[in-house]
C-alpha cells in the first residue's frame, strides 16, 4: 500500500515537471496586463478546459473591474469568457509572467489557480466553486515563470 502511494506521488511529480518544462512562452502589455501564454497541455480554468494552445489573459481597461480576467484565443477572434478573480500576493516578482497550478493526477488537466504579471508581486487568483477549492486545497500548488 505504501509503495503504491510513493509510485503515485512520483508519477504525479514527474508528469507535472514534464508539463512545466514545456509550458508557456509569454508576451505582455503593461496597460491592461495583457499576457499571451502558450500551454503545451490542456489546462482547467473555472467552468471550462482550455485545450493546449495560445491564449490572451487580459484585465478590463476600467481599474474598478480588475476583479475580472478576460480570456481570448491567440488571435483574439475567439472569446472564452470573463472569469472572476481575487487578489493574489507573492513575495518576489519575476521578470516573466508566472502561473500557479495545482498538482493533480494524470487523468485531469492542471488547474490554473493564479497568474502574475511580470515584475509585480500582486496577481490574480481565479475563483472556483467551493467543491473545486476543497479539492485543490488537498494538492500542492506549483508556480511557474513563463518566459519568452
Amino acid at each position: 500500500m505504501k509503495e503504491v502511494a510513493v509510485v503515485r506521488k512520483f508519477a504525479a511529480i514527474a508528469l507535472l515537471l514534464a508539463f512545466l518544462m514545456v509550458l508557456p512562452a509569454a508576451r505582455a502589455d503593461e496597460a491592461n496586463q495583457a499576457i499571451k501564454v502558450t500551454f503545451s497541455q490542456a489546462v482547467q480554468i473555472p467552468g471550462r478546459i482550455l485545450p493546449a494552445g495560445s491564449y490572451w489573459f487580459i484585465l478590463p481597461e476600467n481599474v474598478n473591474e480588475h476583479n475580472q480576467v478576460l480570456i481570448y484565443s491567440s488571435d483574439r477572434t475567439m472569446f472564452y469568457g470573463i472569469f472572476l478573480v481575487d487578489s493574489a500576493e507573492r513575495l518576489n516578482p519575476t521578470d516573466e509572467a508566472a502561473f500557479t497550478f495545482t498538482e493533480r493526477n494524470s487523468a485531469q488537466p492542471q488547474a490554473v489557480l493564479a497568474w502574475f504579471y511580470p515584475g509585480r508581486t500582486d496577481g490574480h487568483e481565479f475563483l472556483y466553486p467551493k467543491h473545486a477549492q476543497k479539492e485543490f486545497a488537498k494538492n500542492k500548488p506549483v508556480t511557474v515563470a513563463a518566459g519568452d
